[in-house]
């Protein structure tokens, strides 16, 4: 026996209350603030109360999932808390099961549980949770066809939505061995965005996920057809109802994304298009062109009639016949007039209008897709990144490896953006989608990184595999698989040492979760691959788990390479450009694993250093000399400015006695081939000659607001201390990249202290001048 359930035209007002994001309740004003301590806030005050709170999560999964069976037009629903089923029929007054939410039509009997959580998160009740609701399936079924007779056999659906619940492989199977159908909040999205496009029809593309294959009774039809070929392939053209055809369609949109089904190239259907069709149908217009689809070949049979005449023995010419359709939920896609047809969804002009269908008998899916860019194209430009995201429809049973593969890779960059677990989670941007400072990673960029050699094909030979890459499993799906577990695991592993980087994407201080630097670190992860099969690991025959254990370290120590960088350095890292930019990017990244690993030794990577070394070297240099003379221009300024322009002067006053006794040594064995005493001073010189005038050249040479004389002046001590790495060539050191930046900040500022100074000065004599002439 099943409690709970209503028919439709009586839940009208909970359909109020169930549509709402919140919910409501008068109380006493006595008792309002213990209701607002539980998170009520007041909406109106009187003599009583009116409150209002946000639903709980498992509340709003519930009343969004019920309202989609409402909206469906299903004759009958559980009511407001539920449904539920005697665990005994014999013990009417026996212990009962409740069900969250139960839909009852002609064709179908749905019996739905509902999980949700607060946080994305795993769920270890789950298979329990599956075995429990198994269980009711033969009482349940037999509570509906008693109850509920109608004249053909309902199928009967048991299945789970769930929101923010975390599935394993084994969870997934075991749903499917109980035969419990799992929906997710985004194919729940999906629907609701679907039935608010095309109003009720959408329920039989919700029939289609759930029993595909399973024929429907009482749909089963023989119409007159004409049968011929085109592209080499058999197809029907025939006169059908826009109510029947309804049923048995499926349109496959890309927005709706299961990973499990490839054949996604249709796009989503625009509402106010189909209105206008609607208004054009009310007005008896007409449709000229054909409704195009396709029908698997074994739900179709034709019987040709006897024709008279040679012209049609031809199968080309047309063969007329009887056109027998046992159809399915999920039997005839859509190719082309997805529009056309569902205008006709809630329709009074459904079930007595006629449609022209032209019928394709077993197209494979690249075909349809084909086709369907053929017919498009003709009518509205395809964007190219559509086409991109189509390779894998397009691709997908394609004979050559090679072929397929880039296909497996277009799918897997799509999976990747659709699935929570991923780091890419709604941020790669495809055709019908918005860039945004967090989906700004594109479908393209991915593609072209991932589809080179190395990661699924290690060699060729004459055009054909002679050897797998790490990335390979056989047949497409378990390569797909494979290819998203492994980059998802990967780039996990660098966003969790460097979560608040990845996570600014393109906004400001972002840089990491962009083009340029996911294209570096799948870089690096084809240079792991290659590391790990010189050192004799075979990849491609480790299973899923074990393949990730073996790239972990390298990516943790990547992750915490970008992590440590300085803001500094991630807006450097940001903005290097062109192929050199990206060739830096994977450079710095693998030499950071190297720190780690010294025998991690990938092609050219000690090329690259040697070449940046020398680079680096070579611009240090230049500037430590460039700030060498603007010190020694300075130094000596300020001196004879000071002291007197006479070495008698400004060399006992203002140098210290212990650099004196140094210079003149130097001085003397040289003969004072360079010049005066002042060109015998070391860097090093500067800083106590300015330690030692410290009010003539604070103003000039401290460096930070606050601090000694030795603290704001320790700028030349690491300024010398670079000085005598690169002037020594033996020394063999390389200056950092960290110090090279940190040497261009210092003669930016030492520049901008004299320029300060001069305009001051200059302000100073300009001032003095107007007051003398004033005064004159």
């Amino acid at each position: 026996m099943l409690f709970g359930i209503q028919p439709v035209a009586e839940l009208r007002g909970l359909a109020r209350v169930r549509a709402r994001d919140y919910e409501t309740k008068t109380v006493h004003p006595l008792l309002s603030e213990e209701y607002q301590a539980k998170g009520w806030d007041t909406v109106t005050k009187g003599k009583s109360v009116r409150l209002k709170r946000v639903k709980a999560h498992n509340v709003r999964l519930e009343d969004r999932v019920w309202m989609l069976l409402y909206k469906m037009g299903f004759s009958d629903l559980s009511g407001q808390n539920g449904a539920s089923l005697l665990v005994n029929p014999k013990e009417p007054d026996g212990p009962k099961s409740q069900i969250d939410v139960v839909g009852i039509d002609n064709e179908i009997a749905l019996a739905i549980e509902c999980k949700s959580a607060e946080k994305y998160s795993k769920r270890p009740q789950f298979q329990e949770e599956i075995g429990k609701h198994s269980l009711i399936r033969n009482n349940f079924s037999n509570a509906v066809n008693s109850q509920f007779p109608c004249e053909y056999k309902r199928q009967v659906v048991l299945a789970m939505f769930l929101a923010n619940i975390s599935l394993s492989d084994n969870n997934r199977d075991r749903a499917r061995d109980a035969n419990i159908i799992l929906f997710d909040e985004q194919d729940l999205t999906y629907y609701e965005r679907l039935i608010s496009q095309v109003g009720p029809a959408a329920k039989f593309q919700f029939f289609s996920d759930m029993l595909p294959d399973k024929p429907i009774q009482g749909l089963r039809i023989r119409v007159p057809a004409v049968r011929t070929k085109m592209g080499g392939f058999n197809c029907y053209s025939f006169c059908i109802s826009p109510e029947y055809l309804l049923k048995i369609s499926f349109v496959s949109h890309r927005a709706k994304g299961k990973a499990s089904d490839v054949n996604t190239y249709q796009r989503m259907m625009k509402k106010s298009r189909l209105k206008t069709i609607g208004e054009y149908i009310t007005n008896d217009g007409i449709f000229p062109t054909n409704i195009v689809v396709n029908i698997d070949k074994k739900r179709l049979q034709f019987e040709r009639i006897h024709q008279e005449g040679d012209q049609f023995t031809d199968t080309n010419s047309g063969v007329l016949g009887w056109l027998e359709i046992r159809p399915t939920y999920k039997s005839a896609w859509i190719i082309d007039g997805q529009h056309r047809l569902f205008a006709y969804s809630g329709h009074p002009r459904a079930t007595r209008s006629l449609l022209s269908v032209l019928a394709f008998e077993g197209l494979l899916s690249s075909k349809q897709a084909e086709l369907f860019i053929d017919i498009n194209a003709k009518q509205k430009r395809v964007k190219q990144s559509l086409l991109q995201e189509l390779y894998a429809e397009l691709h997908w049973d394609a004979e050559e490896s090679k072929i397929r593969v880039r296909a497996i890779v277009s799918k897997a960059i799509q999976d990747l953006d659709r699935d929570p677990e991923s780091p890419f989670f709604h941020r790669i941007q495809t055709a019908d989608d918005e860039k945004s400072y967090t989906r700004c990673i594109t479908l393209n960029s991915m593609y072209s990184a991932i589809e080179k050699r190395g990661f699924h094909i290690a060699k060729e030979k004459h055009g054909h595999v002679i050897d797998y890459g790490p990335l390979w499993a056989g047949d497409n799906y378990a390569t797909l698989r494979r290819t998203t577990n492994t980059l998802k695991n990967w780039f996990n592993f660098i966003r969790y040492e460097a979560e608040d980087w990845w996570d600014k994407g393109s906004g400001e201080g972002g840089g990491l979760a962009m083009n340029d630097a996911i294209i570096a670190c799948i870089d690096v992860l084809r240079s792991v691959f290659q590391h790990l099969e010189g050192t004799g690991h075979k990849l491609v025959h480790l299973d899923n788990d074990d393949l990730i254990e073996c790239i972990r370290s390298y990516g943790e120590v990547l992750g915490r390479y970008l992590g440590s960088l300085t803001e500094l350095e991630r807006s450097q890292f940001r903005s290097l450009r062109g192929i050199q930019g990206q060739t830096t990017r994977k450079r710095r990244a693998e030499q950071a694993i190297r720190s780690t690993f010294p025998e991690f030794n990938p092609p050219g990577l000690d090329d690259f250093l040697a070449s940046e070394k020398a680079q680096t070297n070579s611009k240090a240099k230049d500037i430590v000399s460039r700030i060498e003379i603007i010190l020694q221009n300075l130094i000596m300024e300020e001196l004879r400015r000071e002291y007197g322009a006479d070495e008698a002067q400004w060399w006992v006053m203002g140098v210290p006695k212990s650099v004196r006794l140094k210079v003149t040594e130097k001085y003397e064995k040289d003969d004072g081939k360079r010049g005066g005493k002042e060109y015998y001073f070391d860097l090093i010189d500067y800083k106590k000659i300015a330690v030692e005038n410290w009010d003539i050249f604070e103003p000039l040479l401290a460096n930070g607001k606050k601090g000694s004389k030795d603290k704001r002046t320790e700028w030349l001590d690491f300024l010398n201390e670079k000085r005598n790495i690169l002037f020594h060539s033996s020394s063999g050191i390389s200056i950092s990249l960290d110090a090279l930046n940190q040497l261009q900040e210092y003669e930016k500022w030492l520049n901008r202290q004299i320029n300060t100074s001069n305009n001051m000065t200059d302000s100073y004599n300009s001032a003095s001048s107007s007051q003398f002439r004033f005064l004159g």
